[in-house]
């Protein structure tokens, strides 16, 4: 079981690993065991998932969900299947974690009086250091 908050529990049954070999430097170890661990979660089908999370899934651009309805993690981090299976679930617990998180709606302000002149002394003291830096003329004196 995955607990996603006190309401939200994944049962197992909704979960599918699927164990295969991973990728990358490890030697024999890697190329004989198979520790990468790939969840997939149909979570479209899910019957405890509200229909919030649903529709912020499919909303959302991220790689790990398809358009079908389904999440996949793919875990190689470590070595030992046991470690990779509890990463692919702390994942998948992050990303249905993060899709709750509404943004706070940004209200337009405009700048304040103080820093509209700030900003104005800045432009002119910039102006009067570009002056210094031109060639001096002998008819100006």
């Amino acid at each position: 079981m995955l607990w996603i908050s006190s309401t939200i529990i994944i049962p197992d049954q909704e979960l599918e690993f699927q164990y295969v070999t991973a990728q990358g430097p490890g030697g024999q170890h890697v190329n004989r065991s198979a520790t990468a661990v790939q969840l997939r979660f149909n979570f479209m089908a899910s019957t405890v998932l509200p229909e919030f999370y649903k529709t912020r899934l499919m909303a959302t651009g991220d790689r790990r969900v398809s358009r079908d309805g389904f999440i996949v993690i793919r875990a190689q981090r470590f070595r030992s299947q046991e470690r990779n299976r509890e990463d692919a679930l702390m994942r998948l617990s992050e990303l249905l974690h993060a899709v709750t998180v509404v943004a706070k709606k940004r209200r337009p302000t405009a700048p304040t009086r103080a820093s509209r002149v700030r900003r104005l002394e800045g432009k002119v003291k910039s102006g009067e250091r570009k002056k210094l830096r031109k060639k001096v003329n002998g008819s100006e004196f």
